[in-house]
C-alpha cells in the first residue's frame, strides 16, 4: 500500500506549478515513469485496496491545487466527482485497453473539466497564463505573530478553542495545547492528531455555543472579503457561515480575525456582540474581536 502513496505523491508533486488550463497540444501534464510501471500492476490490487487508493488520490490532489490557489473551494458533491474521475482512471489502467499516454491525457482533461466547474474563475486567471504558474497561496504564521495580531491573552482564554484554517502544521494549536489548554483546528489539509480535522470551513459544523474561542488569522475572514468583491462570489454562503460561526461561541466567547469585515460587522446585533477592532502595524485592515455577550434571542 504504501508504494502506491508514494507514487502517488511523486507523481502529484512532478506536476507542481504546471498550468492545467493550456490547450492540449501544449499541456505537459503526464504520467512520470514510475506511475507507468505502477499501472501495469494495478490488476494485482484488491476492490478495498483500490478503494482507499481512490480516496487518497483524490485527496491529496484537492491539497495540491489549494496549494495552488488558496482561494479554491470545492464543495461536498465536488469531492465526489473528483473521486468518481479517480475512479474512471483506476478503471482505465485496469482494463488496459489504453495505452499510458491516452489514459494520461484523458485523466488530465478530466481534472480541467472538473476544476473549471468547480472554481469558473480559475480558468479566467489561468486560461492565458503560461506553462509555469505562480502559486497563490497561504503562509503558515508563528505562534510569535498570531497572538500579537488576534489580540489573544493565553492567560485569559475561554476554552475550548478553535482555530479556523489551522494550517498543516497547526502551529497556535500545538502552541495552545502545550500550554494546557484544550484547543482544535481545522484546516483543508490530512491529519492523524484527533483534535486536528480535515475540513473545509464552509462544511465543518460548528454547534450551537459550544466554543469559548474562535481564531483565524488571514483565513476565514480573507475569503469572505475576497468572495465579497467577486462578481461570482460565493458571498452569501460565507455571510450564512459568520453568523453560524458567531452562534457557536459560548455567552463571554469571542471570535479573533483578521482581515475585519465591515460590511458584515456593521449589521451585527449590538444586544448580542460586542466589536472591537485593533490596528495592525503596516497593514490598511484590521483585526476584528467579536464577543457574545449575550445567549441567543429565542
Amino acid at each position: 500500500m504504501n508504494k502506491y502513496f508514494k507514487n502517488i505523491d511523486k507523481q502529484i508533486e512532478s506536476n507542481k506549478g504546471k498550468n492545467i488550463f493550456l490547450d492540449a497540444n501544449e499541456l505537459n501534464l503526464k504520467f512520470i515513469d514510475d506511475t507507468v510501471t505502477a499501472i501495469m500492476h494495478m490488476d494485482n490490487i484488491s476492490a478495498d485496496t483500490e478503494k482507499v487508493l481512490i480516496d487518497y488520490a483524490a485527496a491529496r490532489a484537492i491539497e495540491a491545487f489549494c496549494r495552488m490557489n488558496q482561494y479554491y473551494t470545492f464543495s461536498g458533491p465536488a469531492k465526489n466527482e473528483l473521486r468518481k474521475i479517480y475512479a474512471d482512471l483506476f478503471k482505465s489502467i485496469k482494463s488496459k485497453n489504453k495505452p499510458p499516454e491516452t489514459i494520461s491525457k484523458e485523466h488530465y482533461q478530466n481534472l480541467k473539466l472538473w476544476l473549471q466547474k468547480a472554481n469558473p474563475f480559475s480558468e479566467k486567471i489561468y486560461a492565458h497564463a503560461g506553462r509555469e504558474i505562480k502559486p497563490t497561496v497561504c503562509h503558515e504564521y508563528s505562534v510569535e505573530i498570531q497572538p500579537n495580531v488576534l489580540r489573544i491573552d493565553t492567560r485569559e482564554l475561554m476554552q475550548p478553542v478553535l482555530d479556523i484554517g489551522c494550517g498543516k502544521k497547526a502551529n497556535l494549536v500545538r502552541f495552545l495545547c502545550s500550554q494546557g489548554i484544550e484547543a482544535y483546528g481545522i484546516d483543508r489539509f490530512t491529519f492523524t492528531e484527533n483534535n486536528l480535522t480535515s475540513s473545509d470551513w464552509l462544511e465543518f459544523h460548528y454547534g450551537t455555543e459550544k466554543w469559548g474561542t474562535i481564531i483565524s488569522n488571514l483565513g476565514f475572514s480573507n475569503h469572505f472579503n475576497h468572495h465579497n468583491l467577486r462578481e461570482d462570489g460565493n458571498y452569501i454562503v460565507y455571510a450564512q457561515k459568520y453568523m453560524e460561526i458567531l452562534k457557536s461561541l459560548k455567552a463571554g466567547g469571542s471570535f479573533h480575525y483578521a482581515p475585519d469585515l465591515p460590511f458584515i460587522e456593521l449589521y451585527l446585533d449590538k444586544r448580542q456582540f460586542q466589536i472591537n477592532k485593533y490596528d495592525i502595524g503596516g497593514f490598511d485592515f484590521k483585526a476584528s474581536v467579536v464577543k457574545r455577550v449575550s445567549p441567543g434571542i429565542r
